[in-house]
């Protein structure tokens, strides 16, 4: 007797709720370069209070890649890791600006030409 059922019949869904999933979202990479990363506002990250409902009592922050750590050791760990390295390069590049998205979507002005209007030219007759 033959194959009863296919194989991958889940049409790929897993990833799909996975990726809508928020529970663990961390910052927008342009938050994290507009805000945190701004000396004044990172100083006061690394130095938090301790807090008992963040993990290691908020005495142990990545501030680039927005996350808390139990211990010293794992923080030590994370910064030599390939996750923190990767995110910190893509840290590095300017973010993009408001008006460089809506060029970039065709929304701006740039070399476009403004309509001339029918009603203010001449008619020949």
């Amino acid at each position: 007797m033959g194959r009863v059922r296919r194989s991958r019949t889940h049409h790929a869904q897993r990833d799909v709720h996975r990726a809508s999933r928020t529970r663990a979202r961390t910052k927008d990479l342009d938050q994290i370069q507009l805000i945190d990363l701004d000396p004044k506002n990172r100083a006061g990250l690394e130095a938090q209070p301790i807090d008992l409902e963040k993990p290691g009592l908020a005495q142990h922050y990545c501030v680039e890649c927005a996350k808390y750590f139990e211990t010293d050791t794992a923080l030590q760990s994370h910064w030599r890791g390939k996750v923190h390295k990767r995110r910190c390069k893509i840290l590095k590049e300017p973010a993009y600006t408001i008006e460089e998205a809506e060029r970039a979507a065709g929304l701006g002005r740039e070399g476009k030409r403004t309509p001339i209007s029918t009603h203010a030219m001449p008619i020949d007759t």
